[in-house]
């Protein structure tokens, strides 16, 4: 993964053809993840409001399919663009952020769990500017934090399953909180990986003298 530097000129036609394609709103994957990030505030309601836990984790499982499912879609219509790039990874933060917030509040994990895995969101937040005043664009996602991502996603619907009282809940349980963990580490991992990327970015733009 790098850092992209922005730069200007003059581009070919089937450049601009593609760069026109980028800029596209309407398409079935950005469908998909407006749909995902709708879901957000009523997965929220079913974990805070009537306890419906198994509605709740059916609507978190048809989100992991969609964030699945909108990816391949994108590359097998030729439909990727820049809003999807941005809408994708935004609709996996807000699961995340509104999951933990309703675990909190339940008593699921522990809060300071929660504060560092926002904090990290909130600290990557802060170095976007940064990179933009230094001429760079956003790098790439890192493999680390996909696989954060990743764990992290199939944790929680795991341990919402493991709140009931069967044999199945019961052996969820601690698969369920060992992602948590792994996700949890991969996640601050990245975002160190990413603020040293930003801070070795800046240091090539400052003057030498």
């Amino acid at each position: 993964m790098g850092l992209a530097e922005e730069s200007s000129g003059l581009v070919s036609a089937p450049a601009a053809a593609e760069a026109a394609g980028m800029d596209r709103w309407w398409t079935v994957p950005n469908a998909l993840s407006v749909l995902r990030l709708a879901g957000v505030p009523v997965f929220l309601w079913l974990l805070l409001g009537p306890h419906d836990d198994l509605i709740a984790l059916a609507l978190l499982i048809f989100s992991g399919f969609t964030d699945w499912l909108d990816g391949k879609l994108a590359r097998w219509l030729n439909q990727m663009s820049r809003l999807g790039a941005l809408l994708d990874p935004a609709a996996d933060r807000l699961y995340i952020v509104a999951t933990l917030v309703a675990f909190v509040l339940r008593g699921i994990v522990p809060w300071w769990l929660a504060v560092i895995l926002v904090a990290k969101d909130v600290v990557v937040g802060l170095c976007l500017p940064v990179l933009r005043r230094a001429g760079y664009a956003p790098p790439e996602v890192h493999y680390v934090g996909k696989g954060a991502t990743f764990a992290l996603l199939y944790a929680f619907p795991l341990v919402l399953f493991a709140q009931g009282t069967s044999i199945a809940a019961t052996i969820a349980r601690p698969i369920g909180y060992a992602f948590i963990i792994w996700g949890s580490v991969l996640y601050v991992w990245s975002g160190l990986l990413y603020v040293a990327q930003v801070v070795i970015a800046v240091r090539r733009t400052e003057p030498v003298g």
